[in-house]
C-alpha cells in the first residue's frame, strides 16, 4: 500500500482498520508496535460481532487515546454522516482528542474524501463533508459537567471521564454515574459507547465485571495491563525493565498497580510499613570549605532541607498533636527525616500557648540550620506565620517562614508522598524518630480511618512533597578519543 493515492478501484470503505493505522503510520515514519495491533484486531472484532459497549483499559502512555482517535477518523471516513460525542473529565482533555481526529482527517491519504464540507471546523468540533442536511457536528468535544441535552451521535467516546479529582469520596463518584448515564439517551439506536481509561479508585468505573455493583459490567472488555503473567513488558520497546522499575519506584506501589496494572486497588492496599524506613544514628556535619559553606550527612552533601509544622494548640496528650518534621535531601534523591518534634506548651505559663510553640520552631530551625519552615495555615494556623517569624528574629535563626495551604485530602498526600520514597528506599530517618510515636502511626494508619493519629505523617509527607524529585545521577557514557582531548 503506497501513502500517496488510493489503488485503483478501492474506495475507503474497502480497508480495515489495520490498515488504516499502517498506512497512518507510514506516513509518518513510525512502526506499528505489536500492542497498537493488538488493539486494532480488538476494534474490528467487535466491529464484525456488532457489539456496541465497549471498554479499553491500557496502562498509561500505551497510546491508547491515539489509536481511538485514529479509530474515530476511520469510522467517518467509512461512514461520513456518522457522528461521534468525546465526553472527557473536562472540556480541555475531550478537545484535545477532537483535535488529534481532525488533522488525522486532514492529512491520512485514506480521508481526503472527507475535506470540503464547508461547514463548521473548529477545535472542539468539525464537520466533514457529508450528504443531507445534519444538525449537529461530525465530532464534538464536552466536558462530563457540561450540557449535551438535545445532542445525538451514532458513537459516544468516554476517554478517561474518570481522573483523581472526581472519584476520591463516593459523592463524587455517584455524581459521576449519573451524569454518564445521559449517554444512553444522546446515543442513536443501533450506537456505540466506547469507555477508555484507567482506575483511580477501588470503587472504579472499571471495575471487574465480576465486583459487585460494577457499572460496566456487560461491556465487551479489552485489558491491557504494563506487564504480563510472567512479568513480562507489553511494549518493551519503549518500556524495559529498567525503566518499569523506575517508574514504579517514583510513582510507588499503589498508583502503578492502578494506573499501569489496572487493578481497582484499595488504598489500604498502600498501607506503610514502617520497616522499609533507613536507620541511622549520625548527626549533620556542618563545615566550610573556600568560603563556602556545606552541609553533610552520612558522607553525603546535602542540597536541600527544611521543615514543615502542623500546629495544634490542644493540650498535652489531647486532641491533635503539634508537629515539626525536619527532612534533608541529597543529590541522588535520598530524603533524611533528621528530627521529628511535638510541639507543647504549657496553658497555664506566659506567654501564651502560640508564642510557646513559636519560639520552640524556632529555636529548632536554629539547631538544625533549617533554610525554611512551611507552616500549615488551614484553620488555626492563619496568624501563626507573621508570629513565627518575629520568634525567627529574636532566635538569630536565619530561616525564612513560608505559608501553606492544603488542598488534597489529608491520606492522599500522606500515600502520595511517604508511598513512592518506602517503595524506592529512599526516606532514611535518625534512630531519635524512632523513639517517638511515628513509627506507630505508620503501622497503625488506615486510609480515611477516623479517630486514628496521623499528625506527625501529615508534618512528614509535607516537607516530601516540597521537596523536588531527585533521580539517581549516571556516569557518562564511554566515548572515544576527541580532538578536544
Amino acid at each position: 500500500m503506497t501513502t500517496s493515492a488510493e489503488p485503483p478501484g478501492r474506495t475507503p470503505a474497502g480497508y480495515d482498520f489495520l490498515e488504516f493505522l499502517y498506512a497512518w503510520n507510514m506516513r509518518a515514519g513510525v512502526p506499528t508496535p505489536a500492542v497498537h495491533r493488538r488493539v486494532a484486531r480488538w476494534f474490528m472484532a467487535r466491529e464484525a460481532t456488532g457489539e456496541r459497549r465497549l471498554l479499553l483499559m491500557a496502562f498509561r502512555g500505551c497510546g491508547k487515546s491515539t489509536l481511538v482517535g485514529l479509530w474515530c477518523a476511520w469510522r467517518l471516513a467509512v461512514k461520513p454522516e456518522m457522528r461521534i460525542l468525546v465526553l472527557a473529565a473536562d472540556h480541555t482533555l475531550a478537545a484535545r482528542m477532537v483535535a488529534s481526529v481532525r488533522r488525522i482527517v486532514e492529512r491520512h491519504p485514506l480521508c481526503r474524501h472527507l475535506l470540503g464540507g464547508g461547514e463548521v471546523w473548529a477545535a472542539d468540533r468539525f464537520s466533514v463533508r457529508r450528504p443531507g442536511a445534519i444538525r449537529e457536528p461530525s465530532m464534538l468535544a464536552q466536558g462530563i459537567g457540561g450540557n449535551v441535552t438535545g445532542t445525538r451521535a451514532e458513537l459516544i467516546v468516554c476517554d478517561d471521564v474518570e481522573v483523581a479529582g472526581n472519584c476520591d469520596t463516593p459523592g463524587k463518584r455517584e455524581e459521576l454515574r449519573e451524569r454518564l448515564s445521559e449517554c444512553e439517551f444522546i446515543l442513536t439506536p443501533g450506537g456505540t459507547i466506547l469507555f477508555v481509561g484507567t482506575p483511580h479508585c477501588a470503587d472504579s468505573l472499571y471495575a471487574p465485571a465480576g465486583a459487585e455493583g460494577a457499572y460496566l459490567a456487560t461491556y465487551r472488555r479489552l485489558r491491557i495491563p504494563l506487564l504480563d503473567g510472567q512479568g513480562r513488558s507489553a511494549w518493551p520497546e519503549r518500556f524495559p525493565e529498567q525503566a518499569i522499575r523506575a517508574q514504579r519506584e517514583r510513582v510507588g506501589p499503589l498508583q502503578f498497580r492502578r494506573q499501569m496494572m489496572l487493578d481497582c486497588a484499595a488504598a489500604e492496599a498502600g498501607r506503610l510499613d514502617p520497616a522499609l524506613i533507613v536507620r541511622y544514628a549520625e548527626d549533620l556535619d556542618y563545615r566550610e570549605a573556600n568560603g563556602r559553606p556545606v552541609l553533610s550527612l552520612l558522607g553525603r552533601r546535602l542540597v536541600s532541607g527544611g521543615g514543615f509544622w502542623d500546629p495544634a494548640y490542644g493540650r498535652p496528650g489531647q486532641g491533635d498533636s503539634s508537629v515539626l518534621a525536619a527532612i534533608f535531601s541529597d543529590g541522588e534523591g535520598n530524603h533524611y527525616l533528621h528530627r521529628l518534634a511535638y510541639v507543647t506548651q504549657d496553658p497555664e505559663a506566659q506567654p501564651d500557648p502560640a508564642t510557646q510553640q513559636c519560639r520552640r520552631v524556632a529555636t529548632l530551625a536554629r539547631e538544625l540550620l533549617l533554610p525554611v519552615v512551611r507552616v500549615e495555615t488551614n484553620g488555626i494556623g492563619r496568624f501563626l506565620p507573621a508570629l513565627l517569624r518575629r520568634e525567627m528574629a529574636r532566635a538569630g535563626a536565619a530561616c525564612t517562614v513560608m505559608e501553606h495551604t492544603s488542598h488534597r485530602p489529608k491520606a492522599e498526600r500522606i500515600l502520595g508522598a511517604l508511598d513512592p520514597a518506602l517503595a524506592a528506599r529512599r526516606l532514611h530517618a535518625h534512630e531519635a524518630v524512632f523513639r517517638t510515636p511515628f513509627p506507630g502511626e505508620m503501622a497503625e494508619w488506615k486510609p480515611g480511618a477516623h479517630g486514628v493519629h496521623d499528625d506527625a505523617l501529615d508534618a512528614v509527607a509535607g516537607c516530601l512533597l516540597a521537596e523536588p524529585v531527585r533521580l539517581p545521577g549516571l556516569p557518562p557514557a564511554p566515548r572515544g578519543a576527541s580532538w578536544r582531548g
